[in-house]
């Protein structure tokens, strides 16, 4: 049952995946430009003068500092367009798919450090309840047949208790150590992500510096500042969604992490006082 819920939670995350995918990639398309600005008030006016009272074309001059100030603004672009075409493709596709690794990460890990999942209360008071009305096997049965940690760390011990507590004692303590590490392993990709998505964005600021100093290398004269602009902007904006996808990540990391720390501290403590009633109990003893 376990392993069909994690490929039904796979499965899942799969299709959230692509449909994140298709639904950026259809942003991306639709809201990539708009429509250019419309005209200033006084063209609109001038366009609607009859022939003879337009008023007569300025001589032309040397200066055309003016003209280029009165020249219409450039399209507006929606902010999701302005992103990607800072980005660009090759940054875009690394940040999203850090993004949905991220998001699938966080849901998997908090769903794995659920209290039921780890420290189910039903498995403490059925395993109590058999351990008081002497039915060691079914106790063994009913903690075997729970895929929690704690179900898991209990039947460990009572499959090691003929040899005596010692043993079984230190059974559960392997077992508990083997599980706890499969939880950190699972939760230290949070941790790669919080790491790697400031270096990609690092990564994207000295490209970006590159490409704004090759185009002041290349030119003969002093650049304009849109010439620049490109290479500034995807500079600073690869950074800034490293950094989006950084902090997150590194708080549901330590979050996470505590949360689980703790739970692991409760299951020895709880498991050590259920198994303590068989201190007195020998090698030559099977429950």
């Amino acid at each position: 049952m376990a392993r069909l819920r994690a490929l039904g939670w796979a499965s899942a995350l799969t299709v959230l995946g692509t449909i994140s995918l298709a639904v950026f990639a259809t942003l991306v398309i639709t809201l990539d430009g708009q429509p250019a600005a419309a005209q200033d008030a006084d063209d609109v006016e001038d366009d609607a003068l009859p022939d003879e009272a337009a008023p007569a074309p300025a001589a032309p001059t040397g200066d055309t500092t003016a003209a280029d100030a009165t020249a219409a603004p450039p399209p507006r672009r929606s902010y999701l367009g302005w992103l990607y075409g800072s980005l660009g493709p090759f940054y875009s596709i690394i940040f999203l798919c850090l993004s949905f690794a991220l998001v699938a990460l966080i849901v998997m890990n908090a769903l794995m450090a659920r209290r039921q999942n780890i420290l189910p209360s039903d498995l403490i008071e059925g395993f109590e309840a058999q351990l008081n009305a002497k039915k060691y096997q079914e106790a063994y049965e009913l903690a075997k047949n729970d895929d929690s940690f704690l179900g898991k760390v209990l039947s460990a011990g009572l499959s090691r208790l003929s040899s005596g507590y010692p043993q079984a004692i230190e059974a559960m303590q392997e077992v508990g150590e083997e599980e706890n590490m499969r939880l950190e392993h699972r939760l230290s990709y949070l941790a790669l992500i919080g790491t790697i998505s400031p270096m990609f964005g690092l990564l994207g600021t000295v490209d970006g510096m590159v490409q704004a100093f090759e185009v002041i290398a290349r030119s003969t004269v002093s650049p304009k500042p849109s010439e620049l602009a490109a290479g500034i902007s995807t500079a600073l904006v690869t950074t800034l969604v490293g950094l989006w996808l950084a902090i997150p990540a590194i708080a549901a990391f330590n979050i996470l992490r505590n949360f689980i720390a703790r739970l692991v501290l409760e299951v020895g403590i709880v498991s050590e006082n259920l198994m303590s009633r068989f201190q007195n109990v020998g090698g030559q003893k099977n429950p």
